[in-house]
């Protein structure tokens, strides 16, 4: 009955003239939708930034079948379209839309529609515990893997701070939280992954077979294959954590201790570190602030006065009922070494989940109050462990100061050697670096806040400090090779090697300057001399057209009154 609902509200519109009629030909046809309520409900992302052309269709697709049917079509075609998986639209910058393409809604593979539940969730996550281990859908969501994996008392290494990401997403980019000092990123947990490339092919590559795609698509940005299964490797699962916060005045005690907690010995040191930057203007609009007493949070806002900035050193112990004791002597012995606020090392026990989905109880709070909604600036960005002091005294000091934002300022080192070099994935070349993202929301507008986000950026490439931004964002040609460095080649090889018509994620806008220019058959190595003078794809990406969009609200009210 969906499928029939699907097929008669999709093409109860006229068919779009830039794709080929024969698509309609094709058994996934009933799964297309083409009226503007659909195409408008994939023509943004959380970051509600960018505005784009909408794309021409979205797929719904009931199984990976589906989605290496319209990759093959596209790239069989004569008149090829880009095509853009979507999982929940958690990019910032509209790395997730395809103009005047297909989006597919990956979330259509989840059974009920997203959230767990329905037969596709039970089919897509499969728990192997002699293995230790979990395949999983690339479109589930990490809460739901979660709520699977702990039935065997089992859990992920690595995790995000939000949990309704799905899998394919994050693995596109790394995947960090505060487990990434101990375990790397998401990426480096992964053993094995069922990809659709560019060309349609669907591959299973691990680091034995097919390493090559393996490695491309984790940290890959979307550039050579869907994630359509990935193997996650899966630890013993704690029952409960022992969470702290600290608080610091000097930026150098701050990271010194932080950068200490990440080197110590497995049994002596926190199983997640992060941080994050208390500016006083932004204390009460701190996602985060909500663990604070009211009391605690007037003696930090005194402080703060003072100081102008304040730091938050967050840490967390794993533990399982009956070694209450045992933690307890074993943070006592840690906050000894450490160098905080006197008074103010403040603690909390929670169960594991409720941990790992913290951030899902600060967004039912900000939902009602219409602070989820709204448009995201943010900047997340790696700093090198020697240039963090720098940072430090131009961005939080300077740049920051005194100006009103909402949303958290993280701020935490990772280790360097946790990472592998063989993804696609791009951090500064140090043996210890700092993940830091400012996670802003406008309530107010986005000027001053893109502004600012600039201006750090003009700060760091100023003084030469060596940043890499996650979620990367650029928009010309050298500013993506500079992204890459080392890296760049091999990232256009295999470009051109898995998506030699450039169809996947066109939304990264990578390879914009190889289109703009018609130079799309001397990237590829195949006879693309069709497609090459096809201006319907090298066009569709000017940059004023993402700039300004198309407006389709007067077609959204026609399709809402029908």
């Amino acid at each position: 009955m969906v499928t029939s609902l699907i097929s008669i509200i999709g093409h109860d519109n006229p068919w779009p003239r830039t794709l080929s009629q024969d698509l309609q030909t094709l058994d996934l046809s009933a799964r297309i939708r083409v009226d503007p309520l659909a195409l408008d409900a994939v023509s943004t992302d959380f970051g509600r930034l960018t505005r784009a052309p909408a794309p021409s269709a979205v797929l719904h697709p009931s199984c990976p079948r589906d989605i290496a049917a319209l990759v093959r079509f596209s790239y069989a075609s004569r008149r090829p379209f880009t095509i853009a998986p979507r999982g929940q639209g958690h990019s910032v910058r509209g790395q997730a839309l395809a103009p005047r393409g297909v989006v597919v809604d990956m979330s259509s593979m989840r059974g009920g529609g997203g959230g767990g539940g329905g037969g596709g969730h039970e089919a897509r996550v499969s728990v192997q515990v002699s293995g230790r281990y979990v395949d999983v859908g690339g479109e589930q969501l990490w809460v739901d893997v979660l709520s699977e994996t702990l039935r065997f008392g089992l859990a992920p290494r690595s995790w995000t701070d939000y949990l309704y990401l799905t899998v394919g997403g994050t693995l596109s980019n790394a995947g960090i939280s505060g487990q990434a000092f101990m375990h790397g990123p998401q990426i480096s947990n992964v053993y094995e992954l069922d990809v659709i490339a560019g060309t349609g092919e669907s591959v299973t590559c691990s680091e034995n077979n097919e390493p090559d795609l393996f490695f491309a698509v984790l940290g890959g940005l979307g550039q050579f294959g869907i994630i359509t299964r990935a193997r996650i490797a899966l630890e013993n699962a704690p029952q409960m954590v022992r969470w702290v916060r600290l608080i610091y005045t000097d930026v150098a005690i701050f990271t010194s201790d932080q950068e200490r907690l990440i080197s110590l010995d497995r049994k002596e040191r926190f199983n997640y570190v992060e941080g994050s930057v208390l500016l006083g203007h932004n204390l009460k609009n701190n996602w985060r602030s909500s663990f604070f007493s009211r009391e605690v949070l007037e003696r930090i806002t005194r402080l703060s006065s003072q100081h102008g900035v304040l730091y938050c050193l967050e840490g967390a112990k794993y533990y399982d009922h009956g070694m209450a004791s045992q933690v307890d002597q074993e943070l006592e012995s840690i906050l000894q070494e450490l160098r905080f606020l006197p008074g103010l090392a403040l603690q909390n026990d929670v169960a594991y989940p409720h941990f790992l989905n913290r951030v899902r109880k600060d967004e039912l709070k900000l939902r009602p109050m219409g602070l989820w909604d709204v448009p995201h600036p943010w900047l997340s960005i790696f700093i090198p462990r020697s240039r963090i002091i720098e940072f430090d005294q131009g961005v939080f000091k300077h740049i920051l100061k005194n100006k009103g934002s909402i949303g958290p300022v993280l701020i935490y080192p990772m280790n360097k050697i946790k990472w592998d070099e063989r993804t696609s994935a791009v951090i500064p070349d140090e043996d210890i670096f700092y993940s830091v993202g400012l996670l802003r929301s406008a309530v107010n507008g986005t000027e001053y806040l893109e502004e600012q986000n600039k201006e750090i950026l003009r700060f760091c490439d100023q003084l030469g400090i060596g940043y890499k931004q996650y979620l990367p964002h650029y928009t010309s040609h050298g500013d993506w090779m500079k992204h890459f460095g080392p890296k760049w080649d091999m990232f256009v090889q295999r470009k051109r090697r898995y998506d030699p018509k450039l169809l996947l994620s066109p939304g990264q806008r990578i390879f914009d300057s190889y289109l703009s220019h018609k130079s799309l058959a001397n990237f590829s190595n195949s006879d693309e001399s069709d497609q090459g003078d096809d201006k319907s794809t090298a066009n569709f990406r000017n940059s004023d057209e993402w700039d300004q969009g198309d407006d389709h609200k007067e077609q959204i009210k026609s399709a809402s009154s029908r």
